[in-house]
């Protein structure tokens, strides 16, 4: 069993290092202490709940024990802090809002705009076909990010996609996305 006071004096890589060659949790746990406070301050930032930041919390230490990337981790404060980031943002995107009645009594009644709705439907034909332009990878990690609300973790356990994957999937489909849209608007004005 791993000495108390010698965790201490180590450095982040070298616990790491320390939990991949022996598969000793312990060490894993001695890093992520390290990083509890950080942790719990940046969930409370997001999600300005105590009990939902210390839940989150939970998560990204679950997380990091089955999902810790198999590639070196460089700056693990680092990648602790956007796990927890991307984690707590999720919460916020999946979280549904629910209105009581008098609220929807006091909204105006909508105006059925056809111009609107023309546009409306028009610009969700781009996104499809723009969509339709990307490659595999891409155009699926869009979807079950964007359309299907899917979190990282979700997307990686249905595709066998890596985390480090489905980030770049989604960033570079997103760019493309933008590119494909933008050069048929310019070619649309011509």
């Amino acid at each position: 069993m791993p000495g108390n006071t010698l965790h201490t004096n180590l450095t982040d890589e070298e616990l790491l290092t320390a939990y991949r060659s022996s598969r000793d949790n312990h060490w894993l746990g001695v890093l992520l202490q390290r990083y509890t406070a950080l942790l719990l301050g940046v969930a409370l930032k997001y999600l300005k709940d105590r009990a939902m930041a210390e839940d989150a919390v939970q998560h990204v230490f679950e997380t990091t024990l089955t999902h810790l990337p198999a590639e070196p981790v460089l700056n693990f404060k680092g990648w602790l802090y956007i796990l927890m980031r991307n984690h707590c943002l999720q919460q916020l995107r999946s979280k549904t809002y629910m209105a009581d009645d008098s609220v929807i009594a006091t909204m105006p009644e909508q105006i059925a705009d056809t111009d609107e709705r023309q546009w409306q439907e028009h610009t969700l034909e781009q996104m499809n076909e723009a969509l339709l332009q990307l490659n595999d990878e891409q155009r699926i990690t869009i979807t079950m990010f964007y359309l299907q609300k899917c979190s990282y973790e979700q997307i990686t356990d249905r595709t066998g996609y890596t985390f480090m994957q489905v980030k770049s999937y989604i960033q570079n489909g997103k760019r493309n996305l933008k590119t494909i849209i933008t050069q048929k608007l310019r070619a649309t004005r011509q």
